[in-house]
């Protein structure tokens, strides 16, 4: 990849978001997650999919489309459109929670889960964290337990068709349990790593890891 297919540093979403980590805004300060409660604080609720991206929806047709999954594995591999389908696939429901103080709950997604992925790479003991990385030239960081989360998944679909472009189809990642940057679009390239180290947003303010119930949104530093 060439320094043309690089996120833009000094586009409008990214000075704003700069800018937002910097004040700390949305932060309500409320560390605790109520039983009872769905909405981390600090969000409010929309029945809408907003759409946010750096400015370029890369156009990958399924025929040409790829995914790598690379790093401390035993066995790598790099799927393609029909690699994808033959893994075992799966419907399941969560919730999304957007750093931008956004949520939407009940979103219905079909994919292939990150555990079904890592079953068929075997990842060696030493592996850490995870660096995802778009076709858009976009990456975030996770760690390996947060990316086997039992209901983390490659997604394809969402409410029965199939995942659209400017959402990061055809397939991008969901971690439900996470702000929703981290689960990348236009999803590429899986690799495990030896230690967590930063991506985009989290060289530029924000936290490198994102529990919206911890209200984990900007870098303490």
């Amino acid at each position: 990849m060439d320094d043309a297919d690089l996120p833009p540093e000094d586009s409008k979403l990214t000075r704003s978001k700069q800018q937002w980590a910097s004040q700390g805004k949305f932060l309500t300060g409320v560390h605790s997650r109520p039983e009872e409660e769905r909405l981390p604080p600090g969000q409010h609720l929309t029945v809408k999919w907003p759409v946010l991206d750096l400015g370029r929806q890369p156009d990958i047709a399924r025929e040409r489309w790829k995914l790598e999954v690379t790093g401390m594995v035993a066995r790598p591999v790099t799927l393609d459109w029909a690699g994808l389908m033959a893994l075992p696939q799966t419907r399941l429901r969560s919730d999304i929670h957007c750093v931008t103080s956004w949520s939407r709950y009940d979103n219905d997604w079909q994919g292939v889960l990150t555990r079904d992925l890592l079953a068929a790479v075997e990842p060696h003991d030493e592996a850490q964290a995870v660096m995802l990385h778009g076709y858009d030239g976009y990456t975030t960081n996770v760690l390996l337990r947060d990316f086997a989360a039992a209901d983390a998944i490659v997604a394809h679909g969402w409410a029965g068709q199939p995942l659209a472009r400017d959402h990061g189809g055809p397939a991008r990642l969901v971690i439900p349990h996470l702000y929703f940057w981290k689960s990348a679009k236009w999803i590429r390239k899986i690799e495990l790593i030896g230690a967590d180290k930063p991506g985009f947003w989290e060289v530029n303010g924000y936290h490198m890891r994102g529990d919206p119930w911890d209200e984990q949104r900007y870098s303490k530093e």
